[in-house]
């Protein structure tokens, strides 16, 4: 599998994933009535204004939110293949996420991803620590979900010496 030439064919190496790198996954994805309460119902979230839209209609908003959670999980999810798609040893956690503006029944969202920050692991020679800021923006162009996050990726096999 050639990971340097398309964003389709899978993860990035840590040497694949530089500071500044900034990716546009081609996925776009309209978040449905039956997407939402699936979400909420699988974490057992019953928050009305999720699910109610006589609830929600008396809120600021004037009618039902997207979960948070599930738009924070697409971030990651669709950054995936474009990103640490089998090139990953583990995600090491969240350092910030915001949702500065609501997602909206039958909103549009697409994603893009920026390398942040990345060094080499001082304790695992053959793995390097990557800062990814996943970005979802609504189809109006307005962000809706930023969230950093950091994973430990592997390095390329071939680039590699035996006392690596």
């Amino acid at each position: 599998m050639d990971v340097t030439t398309s964003s389709t064919t899978g993860g990035r190496w840590f040497e694949q994933l530089p500071v500044g790198l900034v990716i546009q996954h081609d996925l776009l994805r309209t978040i449905t009535e039956a997407d939402n309460e699936e979400f909420c119902a699988m974490t057992h979230n019953p928050q009305p204004l999720h699910l109610d839209a006589e609830f929600a209609a008396t809120t600021v908003f004037g009618q039902r939110l997207v979960n948070s959670l599930l738009t924070l999980g697409l971030a990651v999810g669709v950054s995936v293949a474009d990103t640490t798609l089998g090139t990953t040893v583990a995600n090491l956690g969240f350092e910030e996420t915001d949702f500065p503006a609501p997602v909206f029944l039958n909103d549009t969202l697409s994603f893009e991803t920026e390398v942040t920050a990345a060094r080499l692991s001082a304790s695992k020679p053959a793995t390097g620590i990557v800062t990814f800021e996943h970005r979802v923006h609504n189809q109006d162009g307005v962000l809706v979900c930023r969230c950093r996050r950091n994973a430990l990726m592997h390095r390329d096999p071939n680039l590699l010496t035996d006392s690596q």
